[in-house]
């Protein structure tokens, strides 16, 4: 059973159906005894970082989340801010973050060419190294909104990047560990395909 952690913070009843429309059973979850007991987890996320540490510290998921990322080793996908909340820390507010990407979070710096912040829309994705969530073959578009975006200390973590007026990393991969800053939820094909290779883990 897949658990999508309710933190207040997501666009969890999308995620859900997209889980359903891939042919996966999942249930929506901020209780420690249903974490614990997942196979996989997602973690979503729409909004700030400080808020959403707080949300997982007020909530008590901290040590349970650690024991399935880093003991237990289940398939963790985290979405958006749920992928930038597992780096180290971030720009936005003073809060560390979970810390397990060796990672951190930072926001695009303005621009010469009139680029607008936040990034929001579909933007090409290019697949960086060998995984099960993406293949290297295959074309993918993506639906993005983000004014942050995570920056990787080993080059062997990233699993894709995207161009929006700089190159930036759009996913990470080490061992059980994934994170995507672009919407699946929202993007329709591609991301029932992720979704499902998730799923199948």
């Amino acid at each position: 059973m897949i658990v999508i952690v309710d933190y207040g913070a997501g666009n969890i009843r999308s995620i859900q159906n997209m889980i359903k429309k891939a042919g996966g059973k999942s249930i929506i979850s901020s209780g420690v005894d249903e974490i614990r007991n997942a196979e996989k987890i997602i973690i979503p996320g729409v909004g700030s970082f400080g808020y959403g540490m707080d949300q997982l510290e007020r909530l008590g998921l901290i040590e349970v989340l650690n024991q399935k990322a880093l003991k237990e080793r289940i398939p963790i996908l985290g979405i958006c801010l749920g992928f930038q909340l597992m780096t180290s820390s971030s720009e936005e507010g003073g809060k560390n973050g979970l810390g397990w990407f060796d990672a951190k979070t930072v926001l695009f710096k303005p621009n010469p060419d009139s680029f607008k912040i936040p990034h929001m829309g579909w933007n090409e994705v290019s697949i960086r190294k060998s995984n099960p969530l993406l293949s290297l073959n295959e074309f993918y578009k993506f639906y993005f909104v983000h004014s942050y975006y995570v920056i990787a200390n080993k080059e062997e973590d990233i699993l894709s990047t995207t161009r929006y007026y700089q190159e930036f990393i759009s996913g990470m991969c080490v061992e059980n560990l994934y994170g995507v800053q672009f919407h699946p939820e929202k993007s329709h094909r591609f991301g029932l395909d992720l979704i499902r290779n998730y799923i199948n883990l």
